[in-house]
């Protein structure tokens, strides 16, 4: 009895738990008045296909077996059927077929007349349902039928996925959900044709660490007899299930050490097995792995000009190899080693290459063959761009492959008139790369809710052909690649408002956990991706964040510790079986990402310290150098998970960039020490108040602008100021300890502490100044005289003599009317988040929507629907508004609007522009990003602190206003911009990488 109770009790647990992302769900765990059982008392149904289905389909149904049996121990057994091969009529069968291909499906179709119109015909479509006599003497069966090949196979992964098994159980060791029992509804699952036809990935930048993983664990350490490479067909038949378990179709195989086609005979012919089309990069012309293939097989130069035959055959033979399988064609060419093919070529020459490699195909497939049912891509990547806009074009149905930045931002959407061509559009998307300024392929730094913006705009203007993900070396991309990829199959889920339920339920899929755990782990996603895409980590440096102003870089430093925190309570309470899969996917990125995120902002802070004559700088140095030890052992910790499954997988270097290129080695940032056994020349206290490079006593260059005989320290708060205190650092500047006071001349100030201990062992104490009450102030300047003084602790025979540092504290007590409610000053800035706006106005539909979480500090805006109102423009000043209210306490001088780098994607005629206006002043129309000439980048796009690299552009508007109540109002005028940030300038603001904390708002 107590038995039977557990066991109900734990199919109730059960019961509740799919977590199928992006789809409806069709799968419970318990029976109901309309199920249909898959497995029900240690039972499974019988799996039937037919013979003569595609191969591909029988491989998957393979895999359907072991996903159930890995879900419950049953296993299903699994028969081509025949009349005489299914004897038990009692037993209710799962029948798995493609329409017009299985016989099976056929024969059900014809005996039930089950209505299949919905999916005929349809790409990659495919209905399920539990259907009465599908058969002779079969009473009932859950029927499975797919539009074609992958409509099928998509059908039978998408229910493992439902069942309990993660795409990812093999590639990041996700475990399997276990369940005693499966039933279906019996109105099944269904999907129509994708929004995006092709939905790939693209294996590259491989070394060093893809290629040396692949080269330990699938070969016996010889790789391909021509090229070394070890990426053989036990790899690529991981790939490719992954691949179809994610729902993408479409591959282009690792470059640039490899050869696909050659590397092992079966790679080619089992990927059109299993059901993936294969494809070529953006530079790889014809189906042949360039610039590999052409240095074996090669002769002469890689150049159509000077020959062209020889190119011509290269060509040839791979359009004839590739031929008996499915395929997507790349079109064009472009120089050796991925460059511009010369600064001499031109139009007529490239339409000539495609006009050739299209009677190529003619040639090979046929004259029979209507070469415009051949799939065919140009990829319009850099320079290639500026060959489109210039006015080359090729055949109408093949489909043009516009490219983002390679960092994120998608250069150019099909316009209105684009968009009817036959071959139709798509885009080449990175979330690893190898190129200026920097390469990023260590980490996981690309934002969710960025690809959402970026991709949906790409739906909305018809670019939904071909999808193509650079995913590097695929780990530690996976969460990134699946939303590239669920978004691709099915674009109508997703929305700006839900985005965060796309992690929420990967973290239940993946760790089985609850709602809260799964809340706090799409936090801890959101967090990192941010965190990491404010700047690249190979692009970070000491001083990014600044060390003076705002507490930008302590605010930094806390946001890694919390957020490690966050993940480490999570992997602290998951159980051992699920450790694994979580370090991978979160907890590895996350505690790798803060170890070097604190690592800079201490080594900038010890430069910092140093030049101040601060005995702490000594501390910090041993730290930094704890921490880059830190970065080996993490990276070790990943390589020796499961046995060492994953070694090499995170050999990338990542520290002590100095160009372009992967550092050989990780190098630690430089450090400094000061002679911890000598005392400073100006005593033995160093005082460094918050705000300043300078240090006092003694001469600092920092000091004043004479660098020596300047006045103390000053120290100003201010009533609105977001930060409403304000500290100094109180540092030993030599061997000798002592014991420090601070007195104030006034009541008003509080004082936190107001002495302590300072010595070698615990050589620094930050001491804090709060305006205890601001109503007990009177209104404008208030000054305290504040004296540090230090007394020699160390018991010498000869102590030095008391030290005291002078500093002066001003507390402005400012005031707006009662009646007055927006944002105000504080410390000389009103900073905004853009998604704070007073008001918001709809014009002709057309409203700003708050895009959440996106961006560098809390969010951002744009204005939706995508296309604007119906792909038209407003005037200026006349588009959907934004307005914020605001009261300065001082003249205005300028407004900055932080943009989300967006390039002008509208097309050559519509760059990106929206309107800002003061008041009732002149309207200032702005256009973030300038002009530029076709295929090339706009000027301050790139360089390591250019627009890309800072993720954002800071256009600004010079405005001349006196202190008061003002509305600032923001207007569309083209669609596609993005705002993060307001910050305007009244004559305050300071230098800073994020800009200031948000006003405070009464």
């Amino acid at each position: 009895m107590w038995l039977l109770l557990a066991q109900v009790l734990l199919l109730c647990l059960f019961s509740v738990k799919v977590y199928a992302i992006g789809q409806n769900t069709c799968v419970s765990f318990q029976s109901g008045t309309s199920t249909f059982p898959i497995v029900n008392n240690r039972s499974a149904a019988p799996i039937l296909l037919s013979s003569d289905d595609w191969g591909g389909v029988q491989r998957a149904a393979q895999d359907f077996a072991d996903d159930i049996q890995r879900v419950t121990n049953a296993r299903p057994s699994l028969t081509n059927y025949t009349t005489s091969s299914f004897h038990d009529s009692s037993l209710q069968p799962i029948i798995v077929g493609t329409l017009g291909k299985s016989s099976l499906i056929d024969q059900v179709v014809n005996h039930t007349g089950l209505d299949v119109s919905l999916i005929t015909g349809q790409w990659e479509a495919f209905m399920t349902r539990q259907v009465a006599n599908p058969l002779p003497g079969v009473t009932s069966a859950y029927v499975i039928i797919g539009a074609d090949k992958r409509g099928t196979i998509f059908a039978l992964y998408d229910h493992s996925e439902q069942f309990g098994v993660s795409p990812w159980y093999w590639w990041a060791d996700v475990p399997v959900t276990k369940h005693t029992e499966i039933y279906v509804d019996s109105d099944g699952c269904s999907h129509g044709t994708p929004t995006v036809k092709y939905r790939g990935i693209f294996l590259n930048d491989e070394q060093p660490a893809l290629q040396s993983w692949a080269g330990e664990k699938f070969t016996n350490g010889t790789g391909a007899p021509l090229t070394g490479s070890p990426f053989n067909h036990f790899f690529f038949t991981k790939i490719f299930e992954l691949m179809l378990r994610l729902k993408a179709n479409y591959l282009w195989p690792a470059v640039w050490s490899s050869a696909f086609a050659i590397d092992d005979p079966q790679n080619q012919p089992l990927a059109d097995y299993y059901g993936i089309a294969m494809g070529t990069s953006h530079h790889e012309p014809m189906m042949r792995s360039t610039p590999v293939e052409w240095n074996i097989f090669g002769h002469g130069d890689w150049n159509y000009s000077t020959n062209t035959q020889n190119v011509y055959d290269y060509f040839v033979a791979g359009t004839e190899r590739a031929k008996p399988f499915e395929s997507v064609f790349t079109l064009g060419m472009r120089g050796a080693g991925d460059l511009p093919l010369s600064e001499t070529t031109n139009i007529d020459l490239l339409e000539k290459i495609v006009a050739d490699q299209t009677g190529i195909l003619q040639n090979v497939f046929g004259n029979n063959t209507d070469v415009s049912k051949i799939p065919q891509i140009w990829t319009l990547y850099q320079e290639v761009e500026g060959y489109y806009e210039d006015g080359m074009r090729v055949p109408d149905y093949v489909t043009l492959l516009w490219a983002e930045d390679n960092w994120g931002n998608v250069r150019r959407y099909p316009t209105v008139a684009e968009r009817n061509r036959t071959g139709g559009a798509g885009v080449y998307y990175h979330v690893d790369f190898v190129g200026d300024p920097r390469d990023y392929k260590w980490i996981t730094t690309t934002q969710i809710s960025k690809v959402y913006e970026q991709m949906s705009l790409a739906v909305d203007r018809v670019a939904t052909r071909v999808w193509m993900l650079n995913v590097g070396d695929l780990k530690p991309y996976e969460r990134e690649t699946e939303f590239f990829l669920t978004l691709g199959w099915n674009s109508t889920r997703w929305n700006p408002d839900n985005l965060d339920e796309f992690v929420h339920a990967w973290a239940q899929r993946e760790f089985d956990f609850n709602e809260a755990d799964a809340k706090k782990t799409a936090e801890v996603i959101g967090n990192l991706t941010r965190y990491n895409s404010r700047k690249k980590p190979e692009l970070l440096n000491t001083t990014t964040y600044s060390l003076i102003n705002y507490r930008e870089a302590d605010r930094v430093l806390s946001a890694w510790a919390d957020l490690e925190a966050a993940s480490t309570a999570l992997y602290n309470k998951i159980s051992p079986d699920m450790k694994p899969a979580f370090f991978q996917l979160v907890h590895h990125p996350v505690t790798a990402s803060a170890n070097l995120g604190k690592m800079l902002i201490l080594a900038g802070q010890n430069n910092l310290r140093a030049s101040q004559a601060r005995l702490s700088a000594n501390s910090l140095a041993d730290q930094v150098e704890q921490l880059f030890e830190t970065d080996y052992d993490i990276e070790l910790q990943y390589h020796q998970l499961l046995d060492g499954k994953w070694d090499h997988m995170m050999d990338q270097t990542h520290v002590g960039y100095y160009y372009w290129q992967q550092p050989m080695t990780n190098t630690m940032p430089a450090v400094n020490r000061v002679q911890d056994r000598k005392q400073a020349l100006a005593g033995m206290m160093r005082i460094a108040p918050e705000g300043t490079l300078g240090a006092w006593p003694g001469d600092n260059p920092n000091q004043c602008s004479l660098g020596y005989n300047c006045p103390p320290p000053t120290i100003t708060l201010d009533s609105f100021d977001p930060i409403q205190d304000r500290f100094v650092d109180v540092g030993a500047a030599g061997p000798v300890p002592f014991t420090f006071t601070v007195k104030v001349d006034v009541e008003w100030l509080d004082i936190s502490p107001s002495s302590a201990s300072v010595s070698p062992q615990h050589p620094e104490t930050r001491v804090f100044f709060k305006v205890k009450d601001w109503g007990k102030l009177s209104s404008g300047q208030n000054t305290a005289t504040i004296t540090f003084t230090a007394v020699d602790a160390s018991k010498s025979k000869k102590p030095q003599q008391p030290l005291s540092v002078r500093t002066l504290l001003h507390a402005a007590k400012n005031s707006v009317p009662q009646d007055f409610h927006g944002f105000v000053e504080g410390a000389g800035v009103i900073s905004i988040e853009a998604a704070h706006a007073t008001r918001n106005t709809t014009v002709s539909g057309v409203a700003w929507r708050e895009l959440l979480g996106y961006g560098r500090t809390v969010s951002a805006v744009t204005p939706w629907p995508r296309t604007g109102a119906g792909d038209d423009k407003f005037a200026i000043g006349q588009g959907p508004m934004l307005e914020y209210d605001f009261f300065s306490l001082n003249p205005i001088q300028k407004v900055t609007i932080f943009v989300s780098p967006s390039l002008n994607a509208n097309g050559p005629d519509r760059p990106l522009l929206f309107s800002v206006q003061l008041d009732d002043g002149s309207v200032h129309k702005v256009q973030p990003i300038s002009n530029t000439a076709p295929g090339t980048l706009p000027p301050g796009w790139g360089g390591v602190n250019g627009f890309v690299a800072n993720s954002i552009a800071s256009p600004s508007v010079q405005v001349q206003a006196g202190a008061g109540k003002h509305t600032l109002r923001i207007g569309m005028m083209e669609p596609a911009v993005v705002v993060q940030k307001i910050v305007i300038d009244a004559g305050g603001l300071k230098p800073s990488y994020l800009g200031p904390p948000e006003s405070i708002i009464v």
